[in-house]
């Protein structure tokens, strides 16, 4: 060992001070209450109904939209003279619930580009009979709102909605994130952008949603209640969409749960020049290199199919198997 007594300047020979290995240098302990800020699988989160343990396997949203002008020609206002759409819109839910749905995603409002915006009344006489009629029918199924005004959330909470939806998550205004927090239910914070105007895409949607998550947090709702969502389809070209879906493990960083919609979208019928109707198959592509990718939850229109996509996913990326699994079973 070597000998630490070193003679000083007076020639007196003194015991030289430990540096303590490891300690030597000082450094930060977390301050009080503080979370650790480490990568990790969220908290499990309570929509209503359900608690969902998110990395065990992917939920699927089945999407009602109960309007006359939807993309996806699934308009449930659409339905034929003399039907009644409410009773349509419970048919088609029992229908998503009955292959494997795990929530459903009800919309008074067409947010296709283009659309023509709706007066608050209209919408909420479309969306809160249908939130009603499917809370009373399908007590354990979650329901959210895909919404942006305010009004329409608070309804339709009423109604026995139990999470909002929110288009434009990135948006200064906070008016949907304070009526999450002021009723304790979890947002889907979405990208979006008015224009499809990007220096650097991922970086900038990483960005985006990371203050819409800021923002979020100031107005009071918890971090365990916050979604985040990349906007498939959302102020962004075919090109930046398939960027984003090839880049989409990146948004991992903000350790929120994943949500992806790319159900029938254009840039999917675009490759294949295919009819929204028709878009059934990319879909389910889509969702398993979401999954593959680390999305949480896929919001889909055509439900059984993507549950069947999303479980061969879950099997390989997340170790999920089916009750009854035997690893000594054949080919």
């Amino acid at each position: 060992m070597t000998d630490r007594r070193l003679p000083g300047e007076d020639g007196v020979v003194r015991e030289e001070p430990q540096a303590g290995g490891g300690a030597a240098t000082p450094s930060f302990r977390l301050p009080d209450g503080a979370s650790p800020g480490l990568p990790g699988a969220p908290a499990p989160m309570t929509v209503g109904p359900a608690t969902l343990i998110w990395g065990q396997r992917t939920y699927v949203m089945g999407i009602l939209n109960v309007t006359p002008d939807s993309f996806s020609g699934d308009g449930l206002m659409q339905v034929s003279s003399g039907a009644d759409p409410i009773a349509a819109a419970l048919a088609q839910a029992q229908a998503m619930v009955a292959q494997g749905a795990d929530m459903l995603d009800v919309g008074g409002a067409s947010s296709r580009p283009g659309h023509a915006p709706i007066p608050v009344a209209d919408e909420i006489g479309r969306v809160v009979p249908v939130v009603r009629a499917i809370a009373q029918a399908l007590p354990g199924t979650p329901i959210s709102v895909d919404t942006t005004s305010p009004a329409v959330a608070e309804a339709a909470l009423a109604a026995g909605a139990h999470m909002l939806n929110d288009v434009w998550g990135v948006a200064d205004d906070d008016a949907l994130m304070r009526v999450a927090a002021q009723h304790g239910v979890p947002i889907v914070l979405m990208h979006n952008r008015e224009a499809a105007r990007y220096r650097n895409l991922m970086a900038e949607v990483l960005a985006d949603l990371w203050r819409a998550v800021d923002r979020a947090l100031d107005a009071g709702v918890p971090w365990e209640h916050l979604v985040i969502d990349p906007g498939f389809g959302f102020g962004k070209t075919p090109e930046h969409n398939l960027a984003l879906l090839a880049g989409l493990d990146a948004l991992q960083v903000l350790r929120r749960p994943l949500l992806l919609g790319t159900s029938r979208k254009s840039t999917l019928g675009k490759l294949l020049d295919l009819p929204p109707d028709q878009r059934v198959e990319v879909t389910a592509a889509s969702t398993v290199l979401g999954v593959v990718a680390g999305a949480d939850i896929v919001r889909v229109h055509d439900v059984a199919a993507n549950v069947r996509a999303a479980r061969v996913a879950d099997a390989v990326r997340r170790g999920w198997r089916p009750a009854g699994w035997s690893t000594g079973s054949g080919a």
